[in-house]
């Protein structure tokens, strides 16, 4: 039964158990019919036997004039003689019956004959009665004369055949005995090997419907019952090639998606829950910038003013000892402290910028002339030099956005692309429309990225610039600039130096930003 599905195999055990009934059925109704009609053909010969006696006593009554010593009568034998002609017309109509109703299945031949042996001699009596017609006459007239010899032996031998009609009755019945004890065997054998193969059957049928369906179904509830409790992991093999593999192989798929799914929503839940933090730690740092870039400037700018006059007053006072071995030294100091000096303010300035993130005006922009703008900017940066941009417009979705944000958001993942690269390296820029998502691609064929590098690419003040020159924040920058509106913003690497992924996701329905979010569920 290898490939048949489950209604085959059930029509199939089904056609098995109804032949074995039927096989039962056909052995009990033989044996009652055959029952049936032994009864009734036994009723029918007992019949046959009560007449057939009769016919003996008649006959035995006509036998024994031959043997009385005393003379007969015209009329006393006339009697009997017709008392036996009654007697075997009335045998003759019961064996007819027996006939008519098929209860004698050798069609009554052996009693036939008898009959007709019966006939004979009656017949052999009134030839010898007509040759003996002085005799009749003188019997008729009331003379008792005794019968001749050839009367006395015909008498003699209806005498002797009067037996063998019972006999034959008898013959007959014991024939039908054994007819019936021979179908009762055949009847037993039969019901008797029907009954043994249904409980094979049955129990063969119970084991493969426990194989076929139970055990698939035990371990269906097993696997559900791991399902519920979170493992994944598990499968369900089915070697049939039925439904229970079809429903198998959709659980296993099922799994499959499900472990599919939970996986991808606890990458969801982790990247969620490290935006998250990181919002929350660039909130802490704009709350930090905000309160200490101005103190921190003024000391800034102190400090560059003193170290330029400083610069100037010591180039006059050592004028003349410009051959001094220390005067580069000096000066070299001096010019170190004043480029840290603007270093430090051009990155409190960042802090401020990011600490004011989300405050200005949005509107209606169409991002494909936005970035279009941004590339013809970045077309005179010396990292432009020998390096390729294609931009691939797919659809021109126009998003409620802060211009100047976005703008500061594809400008330093340009020039981070840039910056990546090596002379013929190639930057891909498609902008296309999924759902309601207005998504920007940036692939390059940069240096890459290391999982370590991935997983930190978003923290502030983390960098991996090949210059060195990076602060750390442009792209946690450009991470809250992206939020602020709605949206997100993913990274991809396959490796070093196989090139980088980022992808912003921008939402093409106006969203209330963060700040002002928080503002009205407060007042709510």
């Amino acid at each position: 039964m290898r490939g048949w599905r489950i209604r085959h195999k059930l029509m199939a055990g089904l056609t098995l158990v109804v032949s074995c009934v039927g096989v039962l059925l056909t052995g009990t109704l033989w044996g009652l019919f055959s029952y049936r009609a032994t009864m009734k053909s036994m009723d029918s010969k007992l019949a046959e036997l009560r007449t057939a006696q009769e016919v003996q006593e008649s006959v035995s009554a006509l036998a024994a004039l031959a043997e009385s010593d005393h003379p007969v009568s015209f009329a006393e034998l006339t009697q009997r003689l017709q008392q036996v002609r009654s007697a075997l017309a009335a045998y003759q109509c019961q064996l007819e019956q027996s006939l008519a109703r098929g209860r004698d299945p050798d069609r009554g031949q052996d009693e036939r004959d008898v009959l007709e042996g019966f006939a004979t001699l009656l017949q052999e009596l009134d030839r010898l009665a007509q040759q003996s017609e002085p005799a009749i006459m003188a019997l008729a007239s009331g003379e008792v004369r005794p019968l001749d010899e050839s009367t006395l032996r015909v008498l003699q031998r209806l005498r002797q055949m009067a037996p063998e009609l019972r006999e034959v009755i008898y013959t007959d019945l014991s024939r039908r005995i054994q007819a019936a004890r021979h179908n009762y065997r055949s009847s037993l054998l039969a019901v008797s090997l029907a009954s043994g193969l249904a409980v094979l059957l049955v129990l063969a049928l119970g084991l493969l419907a426990y194989r076929w369906i139970m055990a698939p179904i035990r371990e269906l509830h097993d696997k559900v019952t791991q399902l519920a409790q979170g493992n994944f992991d598990s499968h369900i093999s089915v070697q049939s090639h039925d439904e229970m593999r079809d429903l198998a192989e959709a659980f296993n798929h099922m799994i499959d998606r499900l472990q599919e799914i939970y996986r991808d929503l606890a990458r969801q839940v982790n990247e969620r829950s490290r935006q998250l933090v990181r919002s929350e730690r660039l909130a802490g740092i704009g709350f930090l910038a905000a309160g200490v870039a101005h103190e921190i400037n003024n000391p800034l700018a102190s400090i560059a003013f003193c170290s330029e006059a400083l610069e100037r007053r010591l180039a006059d006072l050592l004028r003349d000892q410009q051959e001094h071995p220390d005067y580069p030294t000096v000066l070299q100091y001096l010019r170190m402290i004043q480029q840290e000096a603007f270093r430090c303010k051009k990155i409190t300035e960042k802090l401020l910028e990011f600490s004011r993130v989300g405050d200005k005006h949005r509107e209606a922009t169409d991002l494909a002339e936005l970035i279009q703008s941004v590339l013809e900017m970045v077309e005179h940066m010396p990292h432009h030099k020998g390096k390729t941009i294609r931009f691939d417009i797919r659809q021109r979705p126009r998003v409620f956005v802060n211009a100047h944000e976005i703008k500061s958001v594809v400008l330093n993942l340009v020039v981070n692309a840039l910056e990546s690269m090596d002379e013929g390296g190639e930057l891909v820029i498609t902008l296309e429309v999924q759902q309601d998502w207005a998504v920007i691609t940036f692939r390059d064929t940069g240096c890459g990225m290391t999982p370590e590098v991935l997983e930190n690419i978003f923290e502030p003040f983390f960098t991996r610039s090949r210059t060195g020159k990076g602060t750390g924040l442009g792209l946690s920058i450009t991470h809250h600039i992206v939020a602020q509106h709605g949206g997100e913003i993913e990274a991809h690497s396959d490796g070093p130096n196989r090139g980088s992924t980022f992808t912003v996701r921008l939402p093409l329905r106006a969203t209330v930003p963060i700040h002002e979010a928080r503002d009205l569920a407060k007042a709510a």
